[in-house]
Parts: C-alpha cells; sequence; structure tokens
C-alpha cells in the first residue's frame, strides 16, 4: 500500500507508510509514521561516501594542477631558440662533429656587483684557451632571456676591450630574474656560457 500524507504535527508533515503499528484496531491496516524531515537527512548525498570521495578526487586533481602552474611559472623552463626543429636535424652527427674540433675554450663570466632595473650594467667575458692564450672568435654576443615573457628577449653584440675579452653594455627593463647566455662563435660552431641574474634584487 502506498504511503499516505498525514496531517502536520509539531511543526513537521509526516508519512504514513505501512508498518507495525502498536494498538491498531482489529481489521485496521497497521500505519507507522515517519517524519519527511528524517527522511530528507537519510537521502542526503553528503552523507555518501562514495560522493565524498569523488568530491576529495576533485580537490586533490585541482591542488595538483596548481602546483604544477606555479612551479611552471616561478622554475626555469629553458631557453629555447626560434630555429628548433632546424637545429634538432643530424643532432647525433652535428654533436660529434663539435666535439672532434672541440678546441676546450675556458669562458668565464665578467659580471658587475650588482644589477639594477634600467640601469646599464657592465657584462664582459674572457676566453682562453687551452695553453692560457686569449682566443680571438668571430663574434660574441649578449643574450638575455625573461623565462616569464619570451616577448621581453633580447641580445646585444659584444666589443672586444683587451685580448680575450669582450665587454657589452646591457639595461634590463624589468625587475626580476633573467636567464644570460654569452655566446661565441667560431665558424660553424658556437660555444655558449649560461648564467642567470636577478635585477633590482639585492
Amino acid at each position: 500500500m502506498p504511503a499516505e500524507m498525514c496531517t502536520p504535527r509539531n511543526g513537521k508533515v509526516y508519512l504514513l507508510v505501512p508498518g507495525n503499528h502498536r494498538g491498531a484496531e482489529p481489521g485496521a491496516t497497521p500505519y507507522e509514521d515517519v517524519s519527511v524531515t528524517e527522511m530528507t537527512e537519510k537521502q542526503s548525498p553528503w552523507t555518501n561516501p562514495w560522493v565524498l570521495g569523488w568530491i576529495g578526487l576533485l580537490v586533490v586533481f585541482l591542488i595538483a594542477n596548481f602546483i604544477m602552474v606555479y612551479l611552471a611559472v616561478t622554475n626555469n623552463p629553458g631557453l629555447v631558440v626560434d630555429d628548433y626543429y632546424e637545429r634538432g636535424q643530424n643532432f647525433e652527427q652535428n654533436m660529434l662533429k663539435r666535439q672532434a674540433r672541440d678546441p676546450g675554450w675556458e669562458m668565464k663570466l665578467l659580471s658587475p656587483g650588482s644589477v639594477g632595473v634600467a640601469e646599464p650594467a657592465d657584462f664582459g667575458v674572457r676566453i682562453l684557451d687551452k695553453q692560457g692564450n686569449a682566443v680571438a672568435p668571430d663574434s660574441v654576443t649578449f643574450h638575455a632571456y625573461r623565462p616569464s615573457d619570451a616577448r621581453q628577449d633580447f641580445s646585444v653584440p659584444m666589443s672586444v676591450r683587451d685580448a680575450g675579452v669582450y665587454r657589452a653594455e646591457v639595461s634590463f627593463p624589468l625587475l626580476g630574474v633573467w636567464d644570460i647566455l654569452i655566446s661565441a662563435r667560431h665558424g660553424e660552431d658556437e660555444y655558449h656560457l649560461p648564467h642567470r641574474v636577478s635585477a633590482g634584487v639585492n
């Protein structure tokens, strides 16, 4: 027999559902009263362990993604060149050739004590061969990379100031971390000296 709605009592609406009702008159259909509020509380999805489990997994997933995005923004993603595909062609063969022609140069960065924002700073590099003699490469270039914004990347040619010493006046337009790369080109080969600086941070 289906449940029937009963008159409100004590601020609650009751359903009459079949059951064993004590004291029922002979021949009467036994009923027991169940509060609609009690039924709603028993059927609440927020008390279901499966629902709580899925919510927990969703929260963990969102937190993990937030951490990954944070690390990607704050850490160095590496320096990327525009012609990466062309440079990647025959990589192993080119690497073996470079190793065979490696002159064993020693490149030492000559950096200022502090680097300001939008203030000229004198950066240099000393390039020596295996015997400690000054080297004269075809060209030397100072590259600056902004890890968080590639549109701010720039490069400055470095000029010879002394035997084996090349310098350039560099101004960083924004506060924060910059990756620099000094590139010395000799014939078909390039030799690099990477470094990281913080502009405007003491």
